[in-house]
């Protein structure tokens, strides 16, 4: 059985990674001939603000009074400059926008794995093309592209990352630091011949990265007064800068400036994912070679932002990555002719190479060209393109142009899925095989539903291992000729040993056919129906929250349709009043929230008011209950009570621009340290256990609450402690075993193999109870399918310091709280109901995959980038949710049945 669990998990590491092989891959391409335009640029050099975090919203419309938040700005949207929305995309994250701005493509995924701060891949950047780049600002952003550039002509100058912090000073000084530093920087270079020469140079690119607003959008959210401060700070620091270019370059009118945003930001101060507010950016740019304003009667958008913004008169010109916005250049119309035709020669090269690659690792007969950009379509257009511009029908060729480039970003699209078919159905196939293997192993050892069928043993075949041998074969054969990467062989060849496994067990498939035959139709119909609805609730959840409302609610009415309302009538309405309580929670809202304190207080005093109660109870058993136990459930009581003032504490700081005390950090990370085994000091009984393991994790999930999802925990331990109690009653309805109390079971009883019984109909239920709850742990307060669901000040008690990786883990911890609540709770049931935990683990495992299958198949490419990212996050959660149960099982196992004493030798107690 270990080896089972053990190709078990390597089995679904390999689903889980097939989805990055399938929709995550780099949509790089190398290898393309560099192309330029043939006439003069009109700039000589570029100077980029990047306002990172700044809402396009927020810096256009005008403020309680009227007037502009950005005068600067506005004045050269009215007199200056052109104007519009820079529409981002997912993953909104500082990283990926800089790309995006700065070398022209949309980031490759895999950066995420080093917290978008490394190039996982070469590429090129404008700053790598230009002659010299001085760049100022965050110490997370400007090493990135000098480390990708070729030579040593990328200057950088950042600020020490510990300035970084969401609490502990003014944010807009952050923006002072560069703006200052620009400063000095042209004042130095007034008195050194050596750096007044270079940057008199063409080609060069000065950079001025700017952190505070989104800074401040994090810490006190974009409606704030900070935040909008920090625009009009900025605001006034871009002036100051472009006078200063003007002066010193005695207003030669060769340079460019662009003012923009790398991503928005949510109203709850977060971003990554693809709502409007964090999608849609400012893009402001005036000087050399760029349109002046445009007044305009009327403009058609999908949208009211104009009205709103009061900017209806000014041409809007909104653009996407990747195809120049001719609209912004002030130039010849063969200058935009020219410039236009490079960058559509450019993307095609990119296409070019990318089928050229392709074409080379597929077989002749199994290639299937892009039908729409055939090899004479292109020398078509090309060709008219040329002759437009020999005979200046300028405007055909940018029409032309752009009709190139859609095709060749089609067809690169097109080429760079073209193996996606071909992986998903080995995924497929080999996850099908999976469940029914996983199934037959349930129903051979697990269950007596075959028992009673006679069973001929027949002589084992070699006809059914040599023919997987001979299609293992012929499958690598076929990826070897292809010259496929490793993975392919990994996902090609995985369903070979799996269907050869599921074939093995055939004579239980006939025995389980023959033993479902003796079942009346009606029965095994109406079984399957509700297993299959359990199963589309649960899925559905992923979507809409609100069906967990629904699935608890059908839980409140369980028990009165059952015999257990009249055995069992105070565990019966304690039952459906947890439930119904619980099933509040998926109908609160998700994000947007503002931090209530009050509430993580309530909560707070709940359980310590929990907490009195429970230990008088205990206190009142004076055989079971000893003075060291009492010194452990006080000292819990006490990590409680911390926590509170801990929480309080901070945010009074913060509110003060104080940063985080360092003793509040102090006994924050003291308090997490101590949550995992201060619970093993507790008796082993049932349920003081599980009572110590809810006060220790509920003391670290007070200092990650800013509202109402504080009291979540709560709730959820208390269904979890009647869960275990209703399940006892409904096994003794059955007669399947004699109930025991509670108070009389120990974790550490050491049941013999030989009392773990068999698995009955019932036990699909406790199992599909067990999924429902993890999934209402996972969604009961946040839709974590979304990155903008998380909220950075859950870790302020922490750190206020920002470190991706550090507050990512602590949030992760966060939502695994309520799961290993779930998990302590699942091995009560197992202990108290004598059920191996093996079997009833398959039939979870079973579930679990039922659902990966589902979304599997609902992940798409297509649609919003919010319904694209969703997509492929609610399989990776469901794929992560199966990996990690193993995992949490056996934390779970350890919180339960260790113990340890606090003087003394230490003893182990195992199940």
């Amino acid at each position: 059985m270990l080896l089972f669990f053990t190709l078990g998990l390597l089995i679904h590491f390999v689903f889980f990674a097939s989805i990055f092989d399938i929709y995550f891959t780099s949509p790089l391409v190398h290898g393309m001939t560099p192309q330029f335009t043939p006439l003069p640029p009109p700039a000589r050099r570029l100077v980029l603000f990047v306002a990172d975090g700044l809402r396009a919203d927020t810096l256009y419309e005008l403020d309680e009074n009227g007037t502009s938040r950005a005068p600067f700005i506005r004045n050269i949207i009215m007199h200056e400059g052109s104007w519009g929305i820079s529409h981002t995309r997912v993953p909104t994250e500082s990283r990926p926008g800089h790309v995006a701005l700065i070398a022209g493509f949309y980031e490759d995924v895999s950066a995420v794995a080093k917290g978008w701060k490394e190039n996982p891949v070469e590429f090129d950047s404008l700053f790598n093309e230009s002659k010299y780049t001085w760049s100022w600002g965050s110490p997370d952003i400007l090493p990135m592209f000098a480390k990708g550039a070729s030579g040593d002509h990328v200057y950088t100058y950042s600020y020490d990352a510990k300035r970084e912090d969401f609490g502990a000073q003014d944010a807009t000084k952050l923006d002072t630091w560069v703006f200052d530093n620009v400063k000095d920087f042209f004042r130095h270079a007034r008195n050194n011949q050596s750096l007044f020469s270079k940057i008199n140079e063409e080609k060069i690119v000065f950079f001025l990265h700017l952190l505070g607003i989104d800074t401040n959008g994090h810490a006190h959210r974009p409606s704030s007064r900070d935040y909008k401060d920090n625009i009009k700070k900025v605001d006034d620091g871009v002036k100051e800068i472009v006078s200063m270019f003007n002066h010193f370059y005695g207003n030669d009118g060769k340079t460019t400036f662009i003012f923009t945003s790398d991503h928005g930001m949510t109203d709850w101060g977060s971003h990554g994912a693809g709502h409007p507010s964090e999608t849609l950016t400012p893009l402001v740019t005036w000087g050399a070679g760029i349109n002046y304003p445009q007044r305009v009667s009327a403009q058609q958008f999908d949208d009211s932002f104009l009205k709103e913004w009061r900017l209806e008169n000014w041409k809007r010109l909104d653009v996407n990555q990747g195809i120049l916005p001719v609209d912004y250049l002030n130039n010849t119309d063969l200058f935009k002719a020219e410039s236009m035709f490079t960058n559509a020669v450019q993307i095609l090269e990119q296409f070019k190479v990318k089928m050229t690659q392709k074409k080379e690792v597929t077989l002749p007969f199994l290639f299937t060209p892009f039908k729409l950009l055939s090899d004479s379509k292109q020398f078509n257009i090309l060709r008219k393109a040329r002759s437009y511009i020999k005979h200046r029908k300028f405007d055909e060729v940018v029409s032309l142009c752009k009709e190139l480039i859609h095709l060749a970003l089609k067809g690169l699209s097109y080429y760079h899925t073209y193996d996606r078919f071909f992986l998903g159905i080995n995924v497929v196939i080999g996850f099908v095989g999976w469940i029914s293997y996983a199934s037959l192993l349930i129903i051979k050892s697990h269950s007596n539903l075959i028992k009673g069928v006679s069973k001929e043993v027949k002589k084992p075949s070699h006809l059914l291992p040599c023919s997987f041998v001979a299609i293992g074969i012929l499958v690598a054969f076929f990826l070897l000729i292809q010259a496929c990467p490793w993975t392919y062989y990994v996902y090609g060849l995985l369903p070979v040993p799996i269907w050869y496994a599921v074939l093995r067990e055939f004579q239980v498939v006939q025995d389980l056919v023959t033993s479902l035959l003796t079942y009346p139709l009606s029965h095994f119909v109406g079984y399957l129906l509700v297993f299959t609805l359990g199963i589309e609730v649960l899925v559905l959840s992923f979507f809409y929250r609100y069906m967990l409302t629904a699935g608890l609610t059908a839980f409140a009415v369980w028990p009165f349709l059952t015999r257990l309302w009249t055995r069992a009538k105070v565990t019966s309405l304690s039952w459906a009043f947890f439930s119904v309580l619980l099933a509040v929670f998926p109908l609160m809202p998700v994000v947007g929230r503002k931090p209530d304190i009050s509430l993580v207080m309530g909560a707070g005093l709940l359980v310590l008011l929990l907490s009195l109660c429970v230990v008088t109870s205990l206190m009142k058993r004076k055989d079971s209950f000893r003075k060291e136990e009492l010194l452990v459930h006080l000292l819990q009581v006490l990590s409680t009570v911390l926590s509170m003032y801990v929480v309080y504490s901070t945010q009074s700081s913060l509110l003060r621009k104080q940063g985080l005390p360092l003793m509040n950090q102090i006994i924050s990370w003291a308090t997490l340290a101590s949550s995992l085994f201060v619970p093993l000091l507790s008796s082993p009984a049932v349920f003081q256990r599980l009572f110590s393991i809810l006060l220790s994790l509920m003391s670290t999930y007070l200092l990650l609450s800013t509202g109402y999802e504080a009291v979540f925990p709560l709730v959820l331990s208390c269904l979890m402690f009647v869960w275990i109690n209703i399940e006892q009653e409904t096994l003794q309805q059955s007669g399947v075993c004699c109930k025991q109390k509670l108070t009389s079971i120990q974790f550490s009883y050491n049941t013999d193999i030989t009392q773990f019984r068999q698995l009955y109909l019932d036990d699909i239920r406790r199992a599909f109870f067990l999924v429902f709850f993890l999934v209402t742990a996972f969604f009961g307060t946040g839709n974590i399918a979304s990155i903008n669901s998380f909220d950075l000040a859950s870790v302020y008690c922490f750190l206020t310091v920002f470190s991706p990786f550090m507050m990512g883990a602590l949030m992760m911890w966060k939502i695994l709280i309520p799961f290993v609540l779930v998990m302590c709770a699942f091995e009560a049931v197992q202990l108290t109901t004598q059920l191996s935990s093996k079997s009833l683990f398959l039939i979870v495992l079973v579930i679990s995959d039922i659902m990966a299958l589902h979304f599997f198949f609902l992940v798409k490419d297509y649609g919003s980038w919010l319904d694209i990212g969703t997509s492929i996050s609610h399989y990776v959660i469901v794929m992560s949710m199966t990996i990690f149960l193993v995992f949490l099982n056996g934390l779970a196992q350890l919180l339960t049945t260790k113990k340890l004493r606090l003087c003394g030798k230490p003893k182990s107690h195992f199940m």
